[in-house]
C-alpha cells in the first residue's frame, strides 16, 4: 500500500540541498509499519485502544507526553501537540489525491516557508521519504523544526517537531514512533485536495482534557495562594490603600 515503509536507498550518504550539503546519518527506527488507514482494522474499534482521537488522525498515547489542544476564539479545536521533555510534535492529515504524490510537492513549499523565515533548511532522507529540517536561530532561543509526510489513499499525513538543537534527534524519533502507529480516518466526504481533514476531539479525551486543567488550575490558585500570603505588616493596616495591595499582587503575579 501506498503508506508502507519505504527505507530510502541512500541513507548514510551526503544530501546536497540548496542551503547546504548535510551527512545525513542512518536512521535505526526498527520496523515502520504505519501510519494505518482505518480500514485496514477489521474492527475499527479497536484502532482506538491506546490511541488519542482526535477525529481525522488516532495518534499513539506516549506515557512521557503531555497532550496539549490549541483552539480558536470560537473554542474549536485547531492543533494538538505532545509535549514532551525533549519538545513537541503533532501528526495532522490532509485531503490527497487517490494517485499520492502530494508530499513531494509539498516538500518543497515548506521549505521555501521556512528559508523565508529565516531558518536555515536542509532536505534529509527518513524512513519514509523526505523530510524537511529548519533550524531557526532568529528567535529567542535557536529550535529546529522537523517536517514528515507520508502519502496514503486519498490522504497525506504531516508530523511536525519542535526541539532545542541538543533535543533534535529525540524529539525526531519520538515523531517518527508516533507516525508509525497513527492510524488515519480520511472519511468519505468529498475533500478538496490539501483540505485538513478536520480536528474533532472525543467526548471521554475532552473529559480528560478538562479533569487535567481543572486540576492544573487548583494546583496553580494553591500555588498562587502560598506566594500571595500578606507578609507582616511593616506599618498599620489602616495606612494600606487598596491599590497598594493590588499592585503588590501584580507585582507578584508578573515576577516583578
Amino acid at each position: 500500500m501506498a503508506f508502507g515503509k519505504r527505507k530510502s536507498d541512500n541513507q548514510g550518504e551526503e544530501t546536497t540541498t540548496g542551503d547546504q550539503a548535510v551527512e545525513v546519518p542512518p536512521t535505526d527506527d526498527g520496523d515502520l509499519d504505519g501510519p494505518f488507514d482505518i480500514e485496514d482494522f477489521d474492527d475499527a474499534e479497536t484502532a482506538l485502544v491506546g490511541r488519542h482521537d482526535l477525529g481525522a488522525v488516532l495518534i499513539p498515547e506516549n506515557e512521557a507526553a503531555e497532550l496539549a489542544v490549541e483552539v480558536n476564539q470560537q473554542g474549536v479545536p485547531t492543533m494538538a501537540w505532545m509535549v514532551t521533555s525533549s519538545g513537541r510534535y503533532n501528526v495532522t492529515a490532509y485531503a490527497a489525491p487517490k494517485a499520492g504524490g502530494l508530499w513531494r510537492e509539498v516538500v518543497t513549499e515548506v521549505a521555501d516557508s521556512l528559508r523565508k523565515e529565516g531558518a536555515q533548511v536542509n532536505i534529509q532522507d527518513g524512513p519514509w521519504g523526505r523530510e524537511v529540517v529548519g533550524h531557526m536561530t532568529n528567535g529567542p532561543e535557536p529550535v529546529v523544526m522537523r517536517f514528515v509526510g507520508v502519502d496514503g489513499y486519498r490522504w497525506m499525513v504531516r508530523g511536525a517537531a519542535v526541539g532545542s538543537p541538543e533535543n533534535a534527534e529525540a524529539i525526531a524519533r519520538e515523531l517518527r514512533t508516533a507516525l508509525s502507529d497513527t492510524v488515519v480516518r480520511r472519511g468519505d466526504t468529498p475533500q478538496p485536495v490539501r483540505n485538513m481533514l478536520p480536528l474533532q476531539l472525543s467526548e471521554s479525551l475532552v473529559a480528560r482534557l478538562r479533569a487535567r486543567a481543572e486540576q492544573m488550575m487548583a494546583e496553580q490558585a494553591r500555588l498562587a495562594g502560598q506566594q500571595l500570603a500578606p507578609p507582616p505588616p511593616a506599618e498599620p493596616a489602616a495606612r494600606r490603600s487598596e491599590q497598594g495591595t493590588a499592585m503588590q499582587q501584580l507585582r507578584t503575579i508578573t515576577g516583578g
